[in-house]
């Protein structure tokens, strides 16, 4: 068993997995300063000052004894911001991966050897 998971953890689709995992984790962090620290400040000036992350409903009033519980609802914008930014993002790689294999299916592949060989042969064969 400890050969087979060697095996496993050893293939390449698996080490691509774990670098990207790793790479999409500090991407995520990325993108959301981006949208905390500099897209929603411009955003909250051209809608009169209004900070978007501190936007939220007052559901039950803090008392001595509890916290009040409310609704983020600007933290919310903010992450369907940085969602958007990040599938926009993935969208655009994965689009340009697409047309770079598409290139590599058009262009025309070398026979090989074998397949040249194999034709000299048919071709020999046809005029004997």
């Amino acid at each position: 068993m400890l050969k087979e998971f060697k095996k496993f953890a050893i293939k390449g689709n698996v080490m691509d997995l774990a670098i990207a995992v790793v790479i999409g984790g500090a991407f995520g962090k990325i993108v959301t300063s981006l949208v905390k620290d500099i897209i929603m400040p411009p955003i909250g000036v051209l809608s009169g000052g209004v900070d978007f992350s501190k936007l939220a409903v007052t559901l039950k009033k803090a008392t001595d004894t509890a916290e009040a519980v409310t609704l983020n609802y600007g933290a919310f914008i903010n992450t369907i911001l940085d969602f958007l930014i990040i599938s926009f993002s993935i969208f655009f790689i994965v689009r340009q991966i697409n047309r770079f294999k598409k290139k590599e299916e058009a262009k025309p592949k070398e026979p090989s050897e074998e397949v040249k060989l194999l034709r000299e042969i048919r071709d020999s064969l046809k005029k004997s």
